[in-house]
Formats: structure tokens, C-alpha cells, sequence
């Protein structure tokens, strides 16, 4: 039986320090410690269990690999996420869900977060000056940052096989993940225009352990957070960052649906492999059209929506034969399978209907509408504005604000996943420590929390199972626990 899709996504965020003497690496930290210091208070981050050379594909790479910058700011947050600086850039990692609508609140958090960042941070910086914050992928000179996707999978699934079943759903996706771009950035491209997806010009390998550089489809950094004799922490790195809920919602859900399928042999065999699933990640990122055929190993060729209406129906039978449990509730099953469809329908008759539901929709009929008002081409350098105040994420100035699109959530729901972890994971009582006995709390990280019981040694308490550490499990410990050294004595007994 497939596993419970545990799920987290990690964000890097574009930055703009309006300061000629500022640079990024320095905005991000003076960013992420205006807050932490005003709102979140501060606990660091704990280091020790990080391996990102080690490779699902059975070795540890020595070099090329990302390199772990300790000497920056690196935080955990009252609601289980990390807040620091990946290179020059500032980066939310949501915690640990259970369900794609408790990753949704905590990816919309973690907006808040940032929004509120750039309030904090303004005392702090000359008369005049701001550090400005984009959600989105590419600066349009060539370089990318990512959005990241986590999926917890079996760890007895053969990776070889996850990785050749899973590769087309991450080509195809694109017709309802992406956000949207102006300007190809593929290497020696002729290319001109819009595309899709801000992401796919930057994948150069079908797989490999790189995300900065030759960045592979399938990713294979092998860090599960958790027991590695038994789970595996798929590491997807393809996707765009979105501002849409809808979009969010499909990127995290299809692709959970799937994994579960290939967890339960659902996918294996049949006519699902691209015969070059490079070329075909920029193609479908390039074709407006959705209608490109892509060439299969099994000789034929099919568009991204015909081979996405394929998955969409064997996820159909899956879930009339099997269920969708592992999602979580029936009606989060019931709610991704529907818009999936609805999704897919809408692209194949019309993709301006899905205008106020997609990224990339919603930024190309803005798009259009101002190049035919204004007699212009999508090469029109006030396009390219418009593509970036897409992404704004000051309220007055974010053009996706103002542009009605649809919410899955309520605004309360959003706001309480700021300080509040989900309840259905380890993340809760991440959490939780962290409101409770912060003071005592030394570092964290995602699978342990270091804490100081005053004259003894530091503790270590381990997390290693993501489903435990839940409300339902630890709820009533907490409460009974009126300080760390308490709690340290309870696990222990």
C-alpha cells in the first residue's frame, strides 16, 4: 500500500536591495533578522544532519554538490517552517503536511511572512532605500531560483523505477504549474516571447543530484529527514513558485496522486515514457498551443494535455480501485481529482477560461490585453515590468492582487498557519517546543530538536517519524509539562 504523502515545499524568493552599495546575500539576512528579532523570536537552525551530496543512486558525491552556508541566517519558526539564506536569497520551507490544503496555508504563510519581513526590515535601512520581495523563479539575465516540492515515498520503491514512471508527469504538468514568463532563457535559443513556465529553459539532464547547475528532471538527493530504512524524501526541484491556489494545489496533489500509483505498481508499463524528456520540457514550456506532439519511446507522439488526460484517467481507476487514503481525507482526494479534470478540460477548450485559476494564464491575457491596447509585442520592455509586478509581493504593487483570482482558503486559515504548525505531523511539536519552552530550545532541525535542561548536558530529542509528534499524539504531554527538563523526564519514561 502507498504510503502517506507527507508534503513540504521550500522557496527561494527573488530579491531587489534598491541600495547601490546593498547586495542580496546581505538584504536576506538583514530581512529574515528584522523579523525573527520583532515577531518570531530565534532559534537556529541544527546543521548536523545534513547530507545533500549523499545520492539516491547509492553513493555520496564529494563535490558540485550545494554547499551548506552555516555562517548565515538560518531559523526555525513557530509554525515548524525554516526561514534563512540560501545564497542570495531568502528561502521559506514550509513544515512537514499532512494534506495539500495544510501545505497550501502554510505556502501562503510563509507569503505573509515575507510581506511582513519587508515591513520589519524598513526601520533598518536608509531614508529612501527597500529591500523588495518577488515570488518567482528567474531574474531574466539568466539565472533561476527554485521552488521545491517534498514528497514523503516508500523507501523499498526502487528509485530507478520512481524515476522513469514519474518523468512524464513532471514534463506534462507544466500546461497547469507554470507561471508564466517573458523571454526564453535555453542556452542559445532563438526562442522569443511567452512561455509557460519560468523553470523548464533551466533543465539541461534527465537525472542527477544538481540544483543550482545541469539540473536534472529527476533530482536525486537522498536526505529523508527521517528513518532511511523506511521512507525516502523525494526531492522535485522542476516545478515553478505560484502564486495561484489552484496552481498549488494540482502541482502538489497530482504529483502526490502519482507516486502513489507508481508506490502501488498502478503506472508501471504501458506507453509513459518520453523519448527525450529534456527537449520536451522546453517544448511544452514554448507551445501556447498545449497541442505540440511529443515523441514516446513506444514510437508514437501525444501533446502534454492528451499524455495528461492519460494520468488523469488512470487516477481515476486508481482511486475507484484502491482509494486515495493516503492523501488524507476523502474529500481532499475528491477535491484534486476534480480540479484535475476541470483543469485539463478548460485548457483543451479554452485556457482563457481559466484565467482568474492559473499563473500562467492569468499573466498572459493581462499580457495580451495591454499589448492590443497598446499597439505593442510581447518584446515591449513594459512587458517585461508587467511580468515582474506579477510577482510583487508589496500589496500596492502586486499586479496578481489586483487581479481577482480565485482562494481555496480562508484568510483565517492562512494567518493562524503563520504561528501555528499543522496538527497532523512531526512539525507540531516542532512547533510547539518553540512556544512553550523557546528559551530552553538551543537548535532544531527537521527530524531533531536540541534543548538545555540547565546544568546537565545538552538533550537531543529525535523526530525521526514524520506521522508521529501529531496534536493527537502529543497534545496531552505538552500540556502536562510546565518546563523542558519536565518533558525530558516524561519521554523518558
Amino acid at each position: 500500500m502507498a504510503i502517506a504523502k507527507i508534503v513540504g515545499l521550500e522557496t527561494e524568493y527573488g530579491i531587489h536591495v534598491t541600495d547601490p552599495e546593498g547586495d542580496p546575500t546581505n538584504g536576506s539576512s538583514q530581512l529574515i533578522n528584522a523579523y525573527v528579532q520583532d515577531i518570531a523570536g530565534r532559534v537556529d537552525w541544527d546543521f548536523d544532519d545534513e547530507h545533500p551530496g549523499q545520492d539516491a543512486r547509492g553513493f555520496r558525491e564529494a563535490s558540485g554538490v550545494p554547499v551548506i552556508e552555516t555562517h548565515l541566517v538560518n531559523t526555525v519558526l513557530t509554525n515548524g517552517a525554516r526561514y534563512y539564506v540560501d545564497h542570495a536569497h531568502p528561502e521559506y520551507s514550509t513544515p512537514e503536511c499532512s494534506t495539500v490544503l495544510e501545505l497550501l496555508a502554510a505556502d501562503r504563510a510563509g507569503e505573509l511572512i515575507l510581506q511582513r519581513s519587508m515591513d520589519a526590515v524598513r526601520r533598518f535601512l536608509k531614508s529612501g532605500e527597500q529591500i523588495i520581495i518577488y515570488k518567482n523563479n528567474s531574474d531574466g539575465k539568466g539565472n533561476s531560483y527554485g521552488c521545491h516540492e517534498n514528497y514523503l515515498v516508500a523507501r523499498s520503491l526502487d528509485f530507478k523505477d520512481l524515476a522513469a514512471q514519474f518523468t512524464i508527469h513532471l514534463v506534462t504538468r507544466q500546461v497547469f504549474t507554470g507561471a508564466g514568463k517573458i523571454g526564453c532563457e535555453e542556452p542559445d535559443s532563438q526562442r522569443r516571447g511567452f512561455e509557460i513556465t519560468q523553470r523548464a529553459d533551466f533543465f539541461e539532464e534527465r537525472i542527477g543530484l544538481e540544483t543550482t547547475m545541469n539540473r536534472p528532471i529527476i533530482n536525486t538527493r537522498d536526505e529523508p529527514h527521517a528513518e532511511a530504512d523506511e521512507y525516502r524524501r523525494l526531492h522535485v526541484i522542476t516545478g515553478d513558485a505560484n502564486l495561484s491556489e489552484v496552481a498549488t494545489l494540482l502541482k502538489v496533489g497530482t504529483s502526490a496522486v502519482l507516486l502513489m500509483m507508481i508506490e502501488d505498481g498502478a503506472l508501471a508499463g504501458g506507453d509513459l515514457y518520453l523519448r527525450d524528456p529534456v527537449r520536451a520540457m522546453h517544448d511544452v514550456s514554448h507551445d501556447l498551443s498545449l497541442r505540440t506532439p511529443l515523441e514516446l519511446e513506444s514510437g508514437r507522439s501525444a501533446s502534454a494535455i492528451d499524455l495528461q488526460y492519460d494520468l488523469f484517467e488512470r487516477a481515476q481507476t486508481y482511486a475507484r480501485q484502491r482509494g486515495l487514503e493516503a492523501l488524507g481525507p476523502p474529500e481532499i482526494g475528491e477535491l484534486v481529482l476534480s480540479r484535475w479534470e476541470h483543469v485539463l478540460d478548460g485548457l483543451s477548450r479554452d485556457p482563457a477560461s481559466l484565467r482568474r485559476e492559473l499563473d500562467w494564464v492569468a499573466k498572459y491575457e493581462i499580457m495580451h490585453a495591454y499589448c492590443e491596447r497598446h499597439n505593442c509585442d510581447f518584446d515591449d520592455p513594459r512587458i517585461a515590468a508587467l511580468d515582474l509586478q506579477y510577482h510583487d509581493l508589496r500589496s500596492q504593487r502586486s499586479l496578481f492582487a489586483r487581479l481577482g483570482m480565485e482562494k481555496l482558503l480562508a484568510p483565517e486559515v492562512i494567518e493562524s498557519a503563520v504561528t501555528n504548525a499543522p496538527l497532523t505531523t512531526r512539525a507540531y511539536f516542532r512547533g510547539e517546543c518553540l512556544k512553550r519552552f523557546g528559551r530552553d530550545v538551543v537548535s532544531a532541525n527537521w527530524d531533531s530538536i536540541v534543548v538545555d535542561v540547565g546544568s546537565d548536558p545538552l538533550q537531543r530529542i529525535p523526530m525521526m517519524d514524520p506521522l508521529r509528534g501529531t496534536a493527537a499524539h502529543v497534545a496531552t504531554l505538552l500540556d502536562s509539562c510546565d518546563s523542558v527538563k519536565t518533558l525530558i523526564a516524561r519521554l523518558n519514561e
